[in-house]
């Protein structure tokens, strides 16, 4: 079975949400959109929108049962980061950084660290705006695990 993708899509930008069809588009691959809200994608593409209830996780866990090794996921979940990536999966934010079994540790503190600072009041918003320099390094790694997925083929 050929390699896909997966977005955890509830929170994914339109520009990346962009690129990935243009990929479709251009290459062929599948690619499977999950959130737990509609979302409309063209037709005519190797692309599905799959809608799951609201809830906690819910998205998250459709992914994590279904993605394989070989396969990509694009999230900015970094607990979903790291259960794919210890299955085998390759991962990558949206703002192009590639999470991997060596740096999926040190994210996961951080993200705990930051969401108890908020929690204190020390720390208020979220991350800065995705920015051109975040739309080419996902674009970089969009195109490399695309590459090497077509050598394996």
């Amino acid at each position: 079975m050929a390699a896909a993708i997966w977005v955890d899509a509830d929170a994914c930008p339109q520009g990346v949400r962009d690129m990935l069809l243009r990929a479709a588009e251009r290459t062929g691959v599948s690619i499977t959109f999950v959130a737990n809200q509609p979302i409309r994608l063209p037709k005519g593409l190797s692309v599905q929108a799959v809608q799951v209830a609201a809830g906690f996780d819910v998205a998250d866990n459709y992914i994590a049962q279904r993605a394989k090794p070989g396969d990509l996921v694009i999230t900015q979940d970094i607990p979903l980061a790291s259960e794919v990536v210890k299955n085998g999966v390759d991962a990558v934010s949206p703002r192009g950084d590639r999470h991997t079994r060596e740096s999926i540790g040190q994210r996961l503190a951080m993200r705990d660290l930051m969401s108890d600072l908020r929690d204190a009041g020390l720390v208020r918003g979220g991350p800065p705006p995705m920015g051109v320099a975040d739309k080419q390094r996902f674009a970089n790694q969009l195109d490399s695990w695309l590459n090497r997925r077509q050598r394996e083929q």
